[in-house]
C-alpha cells in the first residue's frame, strides 16, 4: 500500500507487492522460524529482525529440512548467499549434494526419515506380554494412593498408555497393541477420546508415516509432554518405582524417564479442582518457566488528536462516509490543527508497553475524526450492569444453513456497527449496510481528478451518489470463506479461505486489492489489528502468521501448536496475538520477536473463540467443550470457568467502555448468554495472587449468569456491542 502519511486520495490505488517464485511460496513452514524475518515497509514502518544465532548448526538444520521437503531450488538459492558460503566447508557441501541425490523424492525421503526416527526411538526387546501387566501395576498404584497424590498422578496414565501402544506397534506386536487399546483405551479421560481414536487406527509400522496429529506430536516432540507434580507427589512416585521389582515397572519407568517432563514444584499439593481445571492439553500442562516472561498487557495512553473537535461536524449535514446527506455547496476547508500542548493528558498505564515498542501507523485526519465520533458515542453509551441489561438486535441470514449450497460460515461487524460482512461456502463474501446509508462505489477517475483535495469532506465527494446498493458481492476465492475482518477505518476488508489464501478488499472500489499466499493449507481465521495496518491469520498448517497490508510476505511466523490453529485475536495494544488450537491450548505470542510468552491449558476441546477483556489483562476463550475460561495474562493462570452453553461456543464479545462490565457469548445451541464480568473480576482481584501461588478457579457460573436468550432455531455466528452498548447478533436459520 502507499505511504500511510499521504492523504486519502493516495490510498485509493494500492500497489500489489512483488510475488516470490513458486518454490518459495509453497515452502512448508520451518518450526525453527518462529521469529520471522525483517521486513521493511515502503512507508518506513518496520518490524526489526530478532537477534538469532546465525551459526553452522542452524544453517545445516535449515538446509536439511528444505532437502527433506523437496525444496531443492530454495537450497540452491540459499547456498549462493555469501554468508552461507563462508560458513560451510567443501566436505559439508558435498555431503549436502549427496543427500540431495540419495533422497529421490521429498515425500518418500521425509517419510523414510520420520519412520526411521520412530523405529529408532521405540525399538525395544521387551517381552510384549508384560506391557499390560506394567500398565495395570501403575494404574492400581495410582488408584490406591492417597487423595492428595492421586489427582496429580492420574495424569501419568494417558502418556504412558500412548507410548506403550506405540512401542508395541513399532516392534511388530500388532495383536498385543490391539489388546492394550481395547482394554485401556476406553479408560482414558473423556477429553482424550478423539486422540485415542486417531491412535487406534495406527496398527502397523507403515501407518506411522500418516498425517496423524497424535503420532506427529508424540514421535517428534515426545519430551515436551509435561506433568506438574508437587514435591510430595513426586517423592511418593519415586519411592514406588524404587520399591517395585524390575519386570513389573521397567517399561513405564523407561517411559517416564525418557518421554516425560516431571515439573516438580514446592508447596502444597494442588486440589482435585485445580488439577482438573488445567488438564486436557494434548501434551500435558505448561512447564514452570513457560509463563515467566513479562507481558505488557496495559493499554497505551490515548494519542493526542490534532483535530479541533469544535470544527468537526458529525455527518449530520454531509452524510458521512458513504452517507445519503447533502454536502454543503461551498467546499469546507480542512480543520485547523489543535495545539498538542493543550491536549488533555490521559493517565499512563504502568503495565502498558512503550508506544514505540512496535511501529504503529500514524492516524490520518479521517481516522482522527472517527476517534472523536467514537468518544462522543461512548459518552452516551448505556452503563450496563446486573440491573441494566442491553437490548439485543439480531440479524438472521436465511437460506444459509450448513447443508445449503450457500452456507454462511462466518460474519463480522465493523467497529462503528455500520457494515456487516459474511463469508459463504460458495467462496463469496457479501457486505451489507446496517445503517440508513446505502453502500456506494467510487466515482470514475475522470471525475476524481476534478475534486479539490483540500476540502474537508473529500472522501464524501469521491463517492458516487448515482450508484448505491443495499449489498455487494465480492468474488475471488476458490473455496469456502472461513473468516472476514473489517479494518478499523472501515475502508478495507480481509477474508480467508480453504484455498489457503487471504484476500484484501477495498470497500471504496469494491475490488480485490491483494492476495496473500503463505499458508500451505486452509486458513481458518483472520483478524485486523485494532490499530490497522497489521493483521494475523490462523491455519490448518499449525501456524499463525503476522502480516502487514503492504507486504506480500508474512512478518512473523508463530509455530508451536501441534494441531490446527483455529482462531486468532489481537491484544488491544496490538503488541500481542492470542491463538486457540485443536490441541486444546491457548497461546499468547509477542509480536515484537515472535516468541510464545504464555502457554495455557484447561480446555477439553478445540478452542473456537477468543476475546480480550477491555483493560487488556484478561483473555477469555471458548470452544467445543462448551466452557468459557478466563485467563490472567499477568501470570498465565486460569482464574474462572463459566458454564452456560449446551453446544460449542463460537463467539465472545465484551461490552464497550474501559471496564467491560458484560460478556456476551453465542454458539450452536441457538442462545446468546450474558455474563456479569464486573462482579467476577472484583472477586478475582480480591485474592492474593503471585507467580508461585495460583488462585482458586471461580466456577460458580450461576452467580455471574445474567441471562440466556434463545433465538428461533438460529446458530450464533457473531456477537458485537455497538459504541452505545446495543448488542448485535448475527446467525443462520437452520
Amino acid at each position: 500500500m502507499s505511504d500511510l502519511g499521504e492523504d486519502i486520495l493516495s490510498d485509493l490505488q494500492p500497489t500489489r507487492p512483488h510475488q516470490p517464485s513458486d518454490d518459495t511460496s509453497s515452502a512448508a513452514p520451518d518450526p525453527q522460524s518462529t521469529t520471522g524475518s525483517a521486513v521493511v515497509a515502503t512507508d518506513g514502518v518496520t518490524l526489526e529482525q530478532s537477534s538469532v544465532a546465525f551459526d553452522k548448526h542452524t544453517v545445516l538444520a535449515v538446509l536439511q529440512f528444505l532437502q527433506r521437503n523437496d525444496l531443492q531450488k530454495t537450497v540452491t538459492q540459499l547456498r549462493k548467499e555469501p554468508k552461507l558460503v563462508s560458513l560451510l566447508s567443501d566436505e559439508e557441501v558435498r555431503q549436502l549434494e549427496a543427500n540431495s541425490h540419495e533422497s529421490g523424492g521429498a515425500s518418500n525421503g521425509a517419510n523414510e526419515s520420520h519412520l526411521n526416527d520412530v523405529l529408532k526411538t521405540y525399538k525395544s526387546d521387551e517381552n510384549p506380554d508384560i506391557y499390560e501387566d506394567n500398565y495395570n501395576t501403575l494404574r492400581k498404584f495410582i488408584e490406591s494412593s492417597l487423595d492428595s497424590y492421586r489427582h496429580e498422578l492420574l495424569r501419568l496414565l494417558y502418556p504412558v498408555f500412548v507410548h506403550m501402544y506405540l512401542e508395541l506397534v513399532v516392534n511388530g506386536h500388532e495383536e498385543r497393541a490391539k489388546q492394550l487399546m481395547a482394554k485401556f483405551g476406553p479408560q482414558q479421560e473423556f477429553y482424550y477420546e478423539e486422540d485415542v481414536k486417531k491412535l487406534s487406527v495406527v496398527t502397523k509400522t507403515e501407518h506411522l508415516c500418516a498425517n496423524n496429529d497424535i503420532i506427529d506430536s508424540f514421535r517428534t516432540q515426545h519430551k515436551l509432554y509435561t506433568l506438574r507434580l508437587s514435591r510430595d507427589s513426586y517423592n511418593y512416585l519415586k519411592r514406588f518405582l524404587q520399591e517395585k521389582s524390575k519386570p513389573n515397572t521397567q517399561i513405564f519407568q523407561n517411559i517416564i524417564h525418557e518421554y516425560l517432563i516431571l515439573d516438580v514444584y514446592e508447596g502444597l499439593t494442588r486440589t482435585k479442582g485445580q488439577v482438573e481445571a488445567v488438564a486436557g492439553g494434548m501434551l500435558g500442562e505448561a512447564k514452570r518457566d513457560a509463563n515467566k516472561t513479562k507481558v505488557f498487557y496495559g493499554l497505551f495512553k490515548e494519542p493526542e488528536l490534532k483535530i479541533d473537535i469544535t470544527d468537526i461536524e458529525l455527518d449530520e449535514t454531509a452524510g458521512g462516509e458513504g452517507g445519503d446527506g447533502t454536502a454543503a455547496e461551498k467546499p469546507k476547508k480542512k480543520s485547523k490543527k489543535k495545539d498538542s500542548s493543550q491536549a488533555k493528558k490521559a493517565r499512563t498505564d504502568p503495565n502498558a508497553p512503550p508506544f514505540t515498542r512496535i511501529p504503529l501507523p500514524e492516524l490520518r485526519d479521517a481516522e482522527q475524526k472517527d476517534r472523536v465520533r467514537a468518544r462522543n458515542d461512548s459518552s452516551k453509551a448505556l452503563k450496563l450492569g446486573p440491573e441494566v441489561l442491553p437490548s439485543i438486535c439480531f440479524y438472521t441470514l436465511l437460506n444459509a444453513q450448513q447443508n445449503h449450497e450457500m452456507a454462511a460460515l462466518c460474519a463480522d461487524v465493523s467497529e462503528d456497527s455500520t457494515l456487516l460482512a459474511a463469508g459463504f461456502s460458495d467462496s463469496l463474501v457479501r457486505v451489507w449496510s446496517l445503517s440508513a446509508n446505502r453502500l456506494k462505489t467510487m466515482k470514475p477517475v475522470s471525475e476524481l481528478e476534478l475534486i479539490d483535495k483540500e476540502v474537508d469532506d473529500v472522501l464524501y465527494r469521491m463517492m458516487d451518489d448515482k450508484s448505491t446498493f443495499d449489498s455487494k458481492v465480492l468474488a475471488a476465492h476458490s473455496g469456502p470463506v472461513y473468516a472476514v475482518s473489517f479494518s478499523p477505518s472501515r475502508d478495507l476488508l480481509l477474508s480467508c479461505s480453504e484455498d489457503s489464501t487471504i484476500r484484501l478488499w477495498s470497500l471504496l472500489t469494491w475490488t480485490n486489492v491483494c492476495c496473500y499466499k503463505g499458508h500451505c493449507f486452509p486458513v481458518w481465521d483472520v483478524k485486523f489489528s485494532p490499530h490497522g495496518y497489521y493483521f494475523a491469520s490462523a491455519s490448518h498448517d499449525r501456524t499463525a502468521r503476522l502480516w502487514a497490508t503492504d507486504q506480500y510476505n508474512p512478518l512473523r511466523l508463530f509455530a508451536g501448536h501441534i494441531s490446527d490453529v483455529d482462531c486468532v485475536q489481537f491484544h488491544p495494544n496490538s503488541n500481542y496475538i492470542a491463538t486457540g488450537s485443536t490441541d486444546r491450548s491457548v497461546r499468547l505470542w509477542d509480536v515484537l520477536n515472535g516468541q510464545c510468552v504464555r502457554y495455557m491449558t484447561g480446555h477439553k476441546g478445540t478452542v473456537f473463540a477468543l476475546a480480550f477483556e477491555n483493560s487488556g489483562r484478561y483473555l477469555v476463550s471458548g470452544g467445543a467443550d462448551k466452557r468459557i475460561l478466563f485467563w490472567d495474562l499477568m501470570f498465565g493462570y486460569l482464574v474462572a470457568e463459566l458454564c452456560g452453553h449446551y453446544d460449542p461456543i463460537y463467539s465472545l464479545s465484551f461490552s464497550r467502555g474501559l471496564e467491560g462490565t458484560m460478556l456476551a457469548s453465542g454458539g450452536t445451541d441457538d442462545c446468546i448468554v450474558l455474563w456479569d464480568v464486573l462482579s467476577l473480576l472484583e472477586e478475582i482481584e480480591a485474592e492474593d495472587v503471585s507467580a508461585n501461588q495460583s488462585p482458586a478457579v471461580k466456577n460458580n457460573s450461576e452467580q455471574f449468569l445474567l441471562g440466556s436468550y434463545r433465538t428461533k432455531s438460529t446458530y450464533i455466528l457473531s456477537t458485537h456491542f455497538t459504541r452505545r452498548n446495543l448488542l448485535l447478533g448475527i446467525g443462520i436459520f437452520h
